[in-house]
């Protein structure tokens, strides 16, 4: 009977120790596969058991949380949802995060090991500190002031502090309400599917995720490159440019909208906005040395995060020289986000040297503690200093005497460059109104911001009216805002 009883607890115990390896083997080897399994709802529950971190702007918070009753406990609120959708994006319970929110969301949703006491706690304890805070590098008053300048119509604005890199504002119109897909729910969804079938785009970030023909604006990149390159010694003096201008293995002409554009120099060129001279400029500096002027600004990087990604401004490396010269007035296959144009008007602004753009200022634990700060990092040298100060020259010319003589503040040194891109079949469609510019406070050691404006649906009677008429005011407010904060 002994040996019965023997042999019964000897197979309980094999039962054990069975039961402790396979569960020893979950935990070990299938724990993750489980946690990601959509069935599970415990992580879920689990993300929306505390209030995420908030995202703030000058100190104040732009969003909160809202007790739901529910399983899921707490959902996104948001403060003037539509003008800060471009940089904070949504958290919503149906559709996941985009933008900040998505960048950052380990800091927000408290998982981040940055907020956790002790070294590999959350790891070790498997749970979440408080969410974190995200400060931004957004000016409320700049933001706003670019919101209101674009009054509803589609186009995009970004604003940089040409000397740290830090966005100061990023706008795109139509905007949203992120609120409205906070939750879950029909009103969610039936959200979700009226912004999503509106023709007019509200949920597409224009300022950092849309490219667009950067026209005119372009021939600042060019103008660096002919005189870094040497292709121009003197700025001021005659091109041997004809007007119009025959396309290098071409019949087709480009014509100036523009008078006084025969043989003109490069300065009147860039005041005036020459086609012909700055195509036929692009030409002789060559493709190569064109690509590398074009990639020390910003074109062709397809890493660029702010700390969301930002859409690749492309300038081909790879054309002939008809395409070359198109390209180089800014046509043909180059396009550029708003954010890219600002960054030719800062490094401009800031005597060549280029700042990595940035959005987020620090990251701070629930009580305020900062456990990272981002800092003003270097992106690239886009042009000599000499190039620069030249270059600072004649966009001040361009606001002073010149097509962008709406961006001009009194007693602030303002340099720009306004844009008109064609698009559309046979440059059918309305043009793209740009205008890059920077403004520098009056006994100031360095400029204060640099903007970039587009207006997808401006009318035009030439070429370059249009972004001065329609883009301009809309900078020249935005550096305004800008300078009140200095």
């Amino acid at each position: 009977m002994i040996r019965y009883i023997r042999r019964a607890a000897a197979f309980c115990l094999l039962l054990l120790v069975a039961l402790l390896v396979n569960a020893a083997r979950v935990q070990l080897f299938e724990a993750d596969e489980l946690d990601d399994n959509p069935a599970n709802r415990r992580n879920t529950i689990a993300r929306y058991d505390q209030p995420r971190g908030n995202i703030l702007v000058d100190g104040r918070a732009v969003t909160g949380n809202r007790e739901t009753g529910e399983h899921l406990s707490f959902e996104r609120t948001y403060l003037h949802g539509p003008l800060y959708a471009p940089v904070t994006g949504y958290a919503s319970q149906t559709y996941g995060t985009t933008l900040i929110e998505h960048a950052e969301d380990s800091v927000l949703s408290g998982t981040d090991s940055l907020l956790a006491p002790l070294p590999f706690w959350n790891e070790f304890t498997r749970g979440r500190q408080p969410g974190g805070d995200v400060v931004t590098t957004v000016r409320a008053s700049v933001q706003q002031a670019a919101y209101d300048g674009l009054s509803g119509r589609r186009g995009a604005v970004a604003a940089l502090d040409p000397s740290t890199g830090e966005i100061l504002a990023l706008v795109s119109t139509p905007s949203y309400d992120p609120e409205r897909l906070s939750g879950t729910g029909s009103s969610v969804t039936d959200a979700w599917a009226r912004l999503n079938a509106s023709t007019s785009l509200p949920m597409l970030n224009r300022a950092i995720r849309q490219t667009y023909p950067p026209g005119s604006t372009f021939k600042i990149v060019t103008a660096a490159a002919a005189l870094d390159s040497r292709a121009v010694t003197d700025a001021d003096a005659p091109t041997d440019t004809p007007s119009p201008y025959v396309l290098p293995g071409t019949r087709t002409t480009l014509p100036d909208e523009a008078s006084g554009c025969e043989k003109a120099s490069l300065a009147d060129a860039i005041r005036i906005s020459c086609n012909t001279v700055m195509a036929h400029l692009g030409v002789r500096v060559g493709l190569e040395e064109m690509v590398e002027a074009a990639e020390r600004f910003g074109f062709n990087d397809t890493g660029l995060r702010v700390p969301s990604g930002v859409a690749k401004s492309n300038f081909d490396t790879e054309m002939s020289e008809d395409q070359l010269a198109q390209s180089s007035i800014g046509q043909f296959d180059t396009t550029a986000t708003p954010l890219q144009m600002a960054m030719v008007a800062s490094a401009v602004a800031n005597g060549g040297d280029l700042r990595r753009p940035h959005l987020v200022d620090r990251v701070t634990t629930n009580d305020g503690d900062t456990v990272r700060q981002e800092g003003s990092r270097p992106y690239e040298r886009a042009m000599s200093p000499s190039t620069a100060v030249q270059l600072q020259r004649m966009m001040v010319d361009v606001v002073e005497n010149g097509t962008g003589s709406n961006a001009a503040i009194d007693g602030v040194k303002v340099g720009g460059k306004t844009g008109t891109a064609q698009h559309g079949i046979d440059n059918s469609g309305l043009p793209y109104a740009w205008f890059i510019s920077w403004a520098q406070a009056p006994g100031s050691g360095r400029p204060a911001v640099a903007v970039a404006v587009v207006v997808e649906d401006a009318s035009a009677d030439r070429a370059d009216i249009s972004g001065g008429g329609s883009a301009a005011p809309i900078a020249r407010a935005v550096m305004e805002a800008a300078l009140e904060e200095e």
